[in-house]
């Protein structure tokens, strides 16, 4: 089950600026069993986890700043468009790196899906990769005399 999002209004963006402070605050009073909310609408009261107020806080900042947002649960299979979406590649490189074995996957007749989690390992596998990579460059330089001084 994947929920998304539309780009939030300009409307929505006031809104969630406006009550990101007070779920931050509510945040920081560390409640470990649940925390109510009391909705505008009803005029009645609502008991969430208190981990489900984090990721409201992180829903309503990410509007404040007009992203829309996607929420995936974890153990997610996506598509391989989904997966290239994600990664921010195309589709055809996508099943190039599954058929590779660069990423994890199973064939559901003749389609491919990808575990979320598979594919967000590889994606960080990726990140510390690209990360040595610039440091080894930018030592390089360095040891070259070709940064700044």
């Amino acid at each position: 089950m994947e929920t998304v999002v539309e780009k939030p209004t300009l409307q929505d963006q006031r809104v969630a600026r406006e009550s990101l402070p007070l779920v931050t605050q509510a945040l920081n009073q560390k409640q470990s069993e649940g925390v109510s909310i009391q909705l505008q609408q009803g005029s009645f009261s609502v008991v969430i986890p208190a981990k489900a107020l984090h990721l409201l806080a992180v829903i309503l900042s990410s509007m404040a700043q007009g992203k829309a947002v996607s929420l995936v649960p974890s153990d997610s299979e996506l598509s391989t468009q989904q997966a290239a979406e994600i990664l921010n590649v195309s589709r055809p490189h996508v099943v190039k790196l599954l058929e590779e074995g660069a990423i994890p996957f199973k064939k559901v007749g003749t389609h491919r899906r990808v575990l979320l989690e598979d594919l967000l390992a590889y994606q960080a596998q990726q990140q510390q990769i690209r990360n040595e990579q610039l440091q080894f460059l930018s030592q390089q330089a360095q040891e070259l005399g070709l940064g700044y001084e």
